[in-house]
């Protein structure tokens, strides 16, 4: 039977499929073409397949579908989830708009915050002490009163954020039920959806959970209907965690990072089948670049603030910056500017045949690093045109005379243009390297730069001649690699608490730990998992006294974990903190279920390689560069892999994958 994984990208959605005989086949879509699908996931689907448009799927050949989406993310960023109202402690109805009073733009006199999720707030009367005890009994005729307005005024999806209900839910417990009475469909409780300090934070993931989830839930459907009602045998989603969990236990708390998070498993799993064990991941895509450093295990952070929303959940460390192969090119304040808005899909960069602005793919379009004979014809209303290098080049030559007539010298060259606006794209990407890498004490030279996304490839061998790398690697699948980690991900399931007790409170994290681990292994094996073949990995996260910082470490005697930490500090900070009582903030459980699939692909091919020579612009001057065809080859991959050669500096060596 078939598997399809999936990424669905701000741009392209890619798909890389697995048939019943065992041969991975590649294919990629614009993710919104409204005149030729509704879907690009099913629309992907149904091309693989065979199905003509307006057919049944035969969900018969389907074994499953692993899938990572920007549905929730887009709906945060465009503001356009469930209509949602807060359940907040009594006195605390304006804390998620006080929030921290950060102040993002020191300088800035008009602050801009950032536009609330929730649209009504509705205070109950309780209160508990720091330590989960009840200080005032929840009155329940109120909360009961202020639920049935709430639902009267439309609402059909609640947040419920308590002050401390991580030590004690009992109230939160009840609203629910009362809620469940009056009728919610959709009803978020911060016990379950951040079960960890700072009410701030945890007040926001909980809102972001209620207004997203519903969102995922209409998805889910429309794809299950699409794919024959509900009869494939398995539906996956990507969590922000780096693991796959059944469509049914997909919550929008879990869904902001889906795509990226596929890119980094399968940028771990993928080198590391070739040898490679410190990495530097470098995704760039349609809309943005996600960069992520791996040195042994998977980063993963706590509190994290997307879209101008603090989450406090445990999503893979990755940073992102606003400039992919669609970010937007101007010329504003005096100077050539990289995004940060994006193209996307549509309109989508100049090249694209549907009137786009120009972006960072425009650049590489008319300096020659992408060719149009071998890249797929996508385009036009058909969707069978190739791309368009002229349209690019004339808004080119028109932004070099708007520039020449306000500085007064001469127009720029197109290339020079490009090439400028390509220097400062890397700039960017590099910096955010260093911000997961350099900053934190790893010295990058020592790095592979692991390559992949859309737009990767045009862009490796600068970023990593900015940050002095001398090695890159390009898997074959690198252009789908997000798609590919969906498949090669496992099923994860995670559970964190708050406990803020001494690193020898023995039964206090043995108890903690215990309790965690039946509830994650209780969640991965009702999706199939057979219990011994779940792994099991418990961390502590350790901080000095009162630090806010902690580090996450191994759980183990108290000892080890202390040693652990110590040297992490160092690493991190820069010395060691001797005399200091040391305190376990939170301790977190993962359970993971094998899911069966590998990174090492079939053996390749043997072949030429070369397939030709292409023109690019290098060092002022178009020249012939040989174009090599990646070594991994099958006879009836949709998107065969031809790229351009790139210049590759003096002690640097490319890798493309199984040698």
């Amino acid at each position: 039977m078939w598997q399809f994984w999936i990424d669905r990208g701000g741009t392209f959605t890619d798909i890389v499929a697995r048939t019943p005989e065992g041969e991975l086949r590649t294919h990629k879509l614009l993710s919104e073409h409204p005149e030729r699908y509704a879907d690009a996931a099913v629309q992907g689907i149904r091309d693989l397949l065979g199905v003509a448009d307006g057919e049944a799927i035969p969900d018969q050949m389907i074994d499953a579908v692993k899938m990572g989406t920007t549905v929730a993310t887009n709906a945060l960023l465009e503001r356009k989830g469930e209509r949602t109202a807060l359940f907040i402690t009594k006195g605390f109805a304006d804390l998620p708009r006080i929030g921290y009073q950060n102040r993002p733009d020191l300088f800035a006199l008009d602050i801009q915050l950032p536009e609330l999720l929730h649209t009504d707030v509705f205070e109950v009367d309780e209160r508990l002490d720091a330590k989960g005890r009840v200080l005032d009994v929840l009155d329940v005729d109120l909360a009961h009163e202020r639920l049935e307005q709430a639902y009267n005024s439309g609402y059909r999806s609640i947040a419920v954020a308590l002050l401390h209900s991580y030590r004690n839910p009992v109230h939160e417990k009840r609203i629910a039920q009362l809620a469940r009475e009056v009728g919610f469909t959709q009803i978020s409780l911060s016990h379950q959806a951040s079960p960890l300090i700072k009410l701030v934070a945890r007040g926001d993931t909980t809102v972001t959970d209620a207004y997203l989830t519903p969102i995922l839930r209409r998805y889910v459907r429309q794809v299950r209907d699409a794919l024959g009602a509900g009869k494939v045998g398995r539906l996956m989603f990507m969590q922000s965690n780096g693991g796959l969990t059944d469509a049914d236990l997909f919550q929008g708390r879990d869904a902001i990072l889906s795509g990226p998070a596929g890119g980094v498993v399968g940028m771990v799993a993928t080198a590391q089948a070739d040898g490679f064990d410190k990495l530097i991941g470098f995704d760039m895509g349609g809309t943005s670049t996600d960069v992520c450093h791996y040195a042994g295990t998977l980063e993963r952070s706590f509190e994290t603030e997307v879209a101008g929303v603090r989450m406090r959940a445990p999503m893979m460390n990755i940073h992102t910056v606003a400039a992919g192969g669609g970010s937007i090119l101007s010329y504003r304040d005096g100077r050539l500017q990289v995004g940060p808005e994006s193209a996307g899909a549509d309109p989508g960069p100049a090249c694209s045949r549907r009137g786009g602005p120009l972006t960072v793919t425009d650049c590489n379009v008319v300096l020659g690093k992408l060719q149009p004979t071998r890249f797929p014809k996508v385009f036009g209303p058909n969707a069978d045109q190739p791309l368009d290098v002229d349209a690019p080049r004339r808004k080119f030559e028109r932004l070099a005379a708007e520039i020449s007539q306000v500085n007064g010298e001469a127009p720029l060259s197109v290339e020079a243009l490009a090439t400028g606006f390509l220097r400062i794209a890397v700039d960017k990407m590099a910096l955010a390297i260093k911000e997961i890498s350099v900053a934190r004490g790893y010295d990058v030279t020592g790095y592979t730069l692991n390559c992949f996304g859309g737009a990767g490839g045009q862009h490796a061998c600068g970023v990593a001649d900015a940050l002095g790398m001398t090695s890159v690697y390009l898997h074959p699948f690198a252009g789908v690699l997000s798609a590919l980690g969906m498949g090669l991900a496992d099923i994860v399931a995670m559970r964190e608490r708050q406990l803020d007790v001494d690193v020898h409170d023995v039964v206090a994290l043995r108890e903690a730990a215990t309790q965690l681990q039946s509830e994650v292994l209780a969640e991965v094996a009702q999706q199939g998992v057979p219990t011994s073949q779940i792994e099991i990995i418990a961390r502590a996260y350790l901080r000095v006294g009162s630090a806010e910082t902690s580090l996450p470490v191994t759980l183990a005697d108290s000892g080890a974990m202390i040693d652990e930490f110590v040297r992490g500090h160092e690493a991190e900070f820069g010395f060691r903190p001797e005399g200091a009582s040391m305190v376990v903030e939170m301790v977190t459980v993962e359970a993971i279920g094998g899911s069966g699939a590998t990174a090492r692909l079939p053996d390749a091919a043997d072949g030429d390689g070369a397939v030709g020579q292409s023109r690019m612009w290098i060092k002022d001057a178009f020249q012939e560069v040989p174009t090599l065809r990646s070594r991994y080859q099958r006879q009836r991959q949709l998107l065969p892999l031809h790229f351009p050669l790139l210049p590759i500096a003096q002690n640097r060596q490319a890798y493309w994958g199984r040698q």
